[in-house]
């Protein structure tokens, strides 16, 4: 085990595409953790759809071995964090665990949202930041100007800003001196109880859940009891090491040291981000701070495409529960889909991930619901609860009140857009509390907005406004008032409840027209007329019909008199109308995916 004074805890904090995986690859290749032979581009990236996006999802650490200029061999531990907002706990949880990070900013693009919010996120638990300007080798480079927008807009010192090229490989002999010099060795002491921060955990089939920790205080070793302060369970450590890529196995931490534990943990929603590990027989005396459950925000129900496939999907969402703490489900029906899974997500993103990952990792083919936030309703009575599924929501004359999560949207774009991106955040029912001119050409907007909103498709729609410019970030902010609505889609007079949404009132009409439209295009033609309906209550908002397959009756009849022929489409009429009261529709598989898939396009 390195001394204190030896080891350096960094992490690289960036904007999404800035280059943080590409330069994790160059420190790792410069430490020959890994031969020519056997690299990867990407190589902390274990998923195929991390590499395929280009993000990273689940934060990984490693331990590099780093001999400086004086001959002193110091181990460099870098936690890679993850770069999507709906990850943004993860982050602050990685960044809890350092001393320092490198703040890396795209020559190209210069400073955007997540660059500020994570920087801030960096100075809250009081990290040395050491900026670094990445692709210097690229054409439309311009360092100068991201040197004044480090200076402007980060209030950092830039005129020692380090110069790299990732993929090039260019500066990264200086970035590493950077690391040692500028960056703070951990001050832990070895001989105090032991106090250490979980900043992630992973699940292995054969060994349980390997628990990835940083020690602050304290050591741990083999065969020692622990405990986690925040469940009060006890497990016995089995074995302890550091990451190299593989675990290699060191069967002892201390103070100051980034590595892992296994102690026969079965799952991994028993390990909870952010908790800290104590001794069992000396525990310390408090727990380190900023732990918090993490709770989801969207929700979606989710149902196999054949519902024989249950079990199956079943027996798959309880294999990805135990890579993933932070999916919640639980068991759902409906009467169009038959049995499912009601699920939480941390935002869109994750809800994405899972739906992909049950797609190519277990073979199952899904349907997801619209997604939905949690909504807080007032019933008559006082009475409070929350929402997240229409089916749950009470009938109209019952609600007193309902509230919706609204969120603190920042928004950095060139000011070429300005116009139409304030257009976007008005329909979308934002109100703006702040904007800054960051520098001649580059605004930011902060706008208070519900998080229904951003949920269909105000990401896509910022990016093709800008042409890709843009940048957003946003948090939480809390509740506020709404008009809530439940809106039924009916078919044939029968509600369908899978396809049942909770909307903000004004804009319930667009939205049932919508879906409307959608189900007339996808629903096959019966020997009936299918009216298609959407409604809030009893009253009906929108309305398409699918028309009846004829049969020409009049066929037989050439001239003569037109009673006749009114007679035979009477006689028709009246066939029609006594198969719909026995017609049932079976709405098609096509059509719940074009209702669902195409949300609000």
């Amino acid at each position: 085990m390195a001394q204190t004074q030896h080891i350096r805890n960094f992490c690289i904090i960036a904007h999404i595409d800035h280059g943080k995986s590409t330069l994790a690859d160059r420190l790792i290749q410069k430490a020959k953790l890994v031969d020519d032979r056997n690299f990867k581009d990407q190589i902390l990236d274990n998923m195929d759809i991390e590499r395929e996006r280009g993000i990273t999802i689940k934060s990984q650490a490693v331990t590099i071995p780093y001999t400086a200029a004086d001959d002193i061999e110091y181990t460099l531990n870098l936690v890679d964090t993850p770069g999507h907002v709906d990850f943004s706990y993860e982050v602050s949880r990685a960044i809890n665990s350092c001393e320092g990070a490198l703040l890396l900013v795209d020559a190209t693009q210069g400073v955007q949202a997540q660059t500020l919010s994570n920087m801030y996120l960096a100075l809250e638990h009081n990290l040395e930041i050491v900026p670094v300007i990445n692709k210097i080798d690229m054409q439309a480079a311009d360092v100068p100007r991201v040197k004044k927008q480090i200076e402007k807009d980060l209030g950092l010192d830039a005129e020692n800003a380090l110069l790299v090229s990732a993929r090039q490989g260019i500066g990264i002999d200086e970035l590493f001196e950077a690391i040692v010099q500028k960056i703070p060795h951990p001050s832990g002491d070895p001989s105090s109880p032991l106090r250490a921060l979980i900043f992630d955990c992973h699940y292995d089939p054969y060994r349980g859940v390997v628990v990835h920790l940083r020690l602050f205080d304290g050591q741990l070793k083999k065969g020692m009891k622990i405990s986690f302060m925040s469940n009060e369970s006890v497990y016995e450590i089995e074995t302890a090491g550091v990451f190299k890529l593989a675990l290699v196995e060191t069967g002892a931490l201390s103070a100051g040291d980034v590595g892992y534990i296994i102690a026969g943990i079965k799952t991994v929603s028993d390990v909870r981000v952010g908790d800290t590990v104590t001794g069992a027989d000396n525990p310390c005396c408090a727990a380190l701070p900023g732990f918090r459950e993490v709770k989801p925000v969207v929700f979606s129900s989710i149902y196999p495409v054949d519902s024989n496939d249950y079990e199956e999907l079943r027996a798959s969402m309880e294999k990805l529960k135990l890579n993933d703490a932070s999916l919640v489900y639980e068991k759902d029906s409906s009467a169009a889909l038959g049995f499912g899974f009601r699920c939480g997500f941390l935002g869109l993103l994750h809800l994405e991930v899972i739906q992909e990952r049950l797609e190519r990792e277990f073979d199952q083919s899904v349907i997801f619901t619209a997604p939905s936030v949690r909504y807080k309703v007032s019933v008559r009575g006082g009475e409070e609860t929350f929402i997240d599924n229409p089916i749950d929501y009470p009938d109209e004359g019952r609600v007193e009140g309902a509230q919706e999560p609204y969120i603190r949207a920042s928004v950095i774009t060139p000011s070429d857009y300005l116009g139409n991106i304030m257009t976007l955040c008005l329909e979308k029912r934002g109100v703006q509390t702040n904007m800054t001119y960051l520098d001649e050409k580059r605004v930011e907007l902060v706008y208070e907005m519900p998080l229904s909103e951003v949920l269909f498709d105000f990401y896509d729609r910022l990016k093709s406004i800008s042409r890709g410019y843009a940048s957003f970030d946003y948090d939480i902010s809390g509740y506020k008032p709404t008009e809530l609505a439940k809106l039924d889609i009916l078919l044939n007079g029968k509600a369908v409840d899978a396809l049942s949404q909770l909307v903000f009132r004004d804009s319930a009409y667009d939205r049932a027209r919508k879906v409307c439209e959608r189900l007339r295009d996808e629903i096959p033609r019966q020997q009936f007329k299918i009216p298609i309906q959407g409604a809030i209550g009893s009253q009906i908002i929108a309305r398409e019909t699918v028309n009846a397959l004829r049969k020409d009756v009049l066929a037989k009849c050439y001239g003569g008199d037109i009673t006749r022929k009114r007679k035979l489409l009477e006689k028709q009429k009246e066939g029609k109308k006594r198969m719909k009261m026995v017609g049932d529709v079976e709405l098609p598989q096509s059509a719940f995916l074009a209702v669902l898939k195409s949300r609000d396009e």
